[in-house]
């Protein structure tokens, strides 16, 4: 299971819509290894001012890795994370996160790209 829903927001949920306030407080609550990373990202975007953040730290246990291939593989979560921080969100090669200032649009085009993916491959983390 990707979430740990509370009784009460799968109740709201099976109502109609759910903020997307009390999905990030799930998302948090569910997957704080991977809320962590996000969370880390968009406070490093915030404070240096820069136009992309990129965190590559391999996760530290294989529950961590679920977490951040949970949260990453949802279009949701995604779509809640990146209008949380009001970033464009970015995935590649198992682990490597990156957060773009929506202006950034060179350089979130250039960290999507094939060539990108090709040259951050590394053997060891082929079975990731």
């Amino acid at each position: 299971m990707s979430l740990k829903v509370p009784a009460d927001l799968l109740a709201q949920a099976q109502q109609g819509p759910v903020s997307d306030v009390d999905f990030i407080e799930c998302i948090q609550d569910s997957l704080p290894y991977a809320w962590s990373v996000v969370s880390g990202l968009g406070r490093e975007l915030r404070e240096t001012g820069d136009q992309m953040a990129i965190d590559d730290t391999e996760p530290p246990t294989e529950a961590s890795w679920g977490q951040l291939f949970r949260l990453v593989g949802s279009d949701a979560m995604r779509g809640a994370v990146e209008r949380h921080f009001g970033v464009r969100m970015a995935f590649q090669n198992c682990h490597k996160v990156a957060f773009f200032d929506p202006s950034a649009t060179e350089e979130y085009a250039e960290f999507v790209s094939p060539r990108a993916q090709l040259l951050n491959q590394k053997p060891e983390l082929v079975d990731c």
